[in-house]
C-alpha cells in the first residue's frame, strides 16, 4: 500500500513521462504522428503479400486475420525490448533526483498501450469500411483483454528494464528473442496449424491466450472462452507480481551499476 501511494503522489511526473515519449516517438520525422497508423499498415501489407501470395494460408480474408493480432503484438513486443532500456536511457535523471524508479517502465508501457489505442482505430476502420463488420457483445470484452495484455507487458517489462542494468547485452538478445516469440505465437497462422501432440507446450505461451481471445473477438466476432480468459489473466497477474519482485529486489544498486 506504501509503494501505491508514493506511486499516485507522483502521477503527475507518469503523466508527463507518457506525454513526453508520445511527442517524441516520431519527433522531428515529416509524418510525424500518422506513423502510429502507417506502421501496423506497412507491416500488415508485408505479411498479406508473403502469406496470402507466395506462401498461400488459405484462410478467408487472411488481412483481417493477421490485421487484429498484429496490432495488439506490436505493442507487446514494443514494450518487451523498449522497456528492457528505459532504465540506462534515464541513467542520469536516476542518478540526480529520488523519484520511485518503477515510473520510469510503467511510463513507457503506457504510452506503447496509448499508441496501440490509436493503432485500434485503424482496425476498426478497416472492419468497417471493407463490410466485415463486428459483433457489438463481443467487443465488450475487449477492454478486459486489453488491461490483461498491458499487466502481462507491463511485468515483463519489469523484469527486463531491471535485469538490463547489470546485463546490458539483454538488450540485443530480446531482439532476437521477440522475433522468435511472435513466430511462436499465433499471429500469422492459427492454432489449429499446430500438430496436437505440441499444441499443449504453444499453450504455455502467455501471449498465446492473448492472441486468440483478440482474434475471436475480432475476427471469429465471438466472445472469448471463459477459459482463454481465466488463462490470460493469471498469466498476466502471475508476470506482474513476479515483475514487481524483480525490480524491487535490483533497484536497489541501480545507482551503483549506472
Amino acid at each position: 500500500m506504501d509503494k501505491l501511494k508514493e506511486l499516485y503522489a507522483y502521477r503527475q511526473m507518469l503523466i508527463s513521462l507518457v506525454k513526453k515519449d508520445l511527442r517524441g516517438r516520431y519527433k522531428a520525422s515529416v509524418l510525424g504522428f500518422f506513423w502510429t497508423f502507417i506502421n501496423p499498415l506497412l507491416q500488415l501489407l508485408v505479411y498479406t503479400v508473403v502469406f496470402s501470395v507466395v506462401m498461400r494460408a488459405g484462410i478467408e480474408k487472411f488481412y483481417i486475420f493477421v490485421f487484429v493480432a498484429l496490432v495488439p503484438w506490436i505493442f507487446f513486443s514494443s514494450s518487451l525490448t523498449g522497456g528492457a532500456n528505459i532504465i540506462v536511457m534515464n541513467q542520469d535523471m536516476i542518478q540526480k533526483i529520488y523519484f520511485p524508479r518503477i515510473i520510469l517502465p510503467i511510463s513507457y508501457v503506457t504510452s506503447c498501450f496509448v499508441n496501440m489505442l490509436f493503432s485500434f482505430i485503424v482496425i476498426f476502420a478497416v472492419l468497417f469500411v471493407t463490410g466485415y463488420g463486428f459483433n457489438f457483445v463481443a467487443c465488450l470484452f475487449l477492454p478486459l483483454i486489453m488491461i490483461i495484455e498491458y499487466i502481462l507487458a507491463l511485468g515483463l517489462a519489469l523484469i527486463t528494464s531491471a535485469c538490463t542494468v547489470y546485463l546490458r547485452d539483454l538488450e540485443h538478445i530480446l531482439g532476437i528473442v521477440s522475433m522468435a516469440w511472435m513466430y511462436m505465437s499465433p499471429v500469422v497462422y492459427p492454432l489449429s496449424f499446430i500438430p496436437k501432440e505440441l499444441q499443449s507446450i504453444f499453450q504455455l505461451n502467455p501471449m498465446a491466450p492473448i492472441i486468440t481471445a483478440y482474434r475471436d473477438i475480432l475476427y471469429y466476432k465471438q466472445i472469448p472462452q471463459m477459459q482463454t480468459l481465466l488463462l490470460a489473466t493469471v498469466t498476466g497477474v502471475v508476470f506482474v507480481c513476479v515483475g514487481c519482485l524483480v525490480f524491487e529486489r535490483l533497484q536497489r544498486g541501480f545507482v551503483e551499476e549506472l
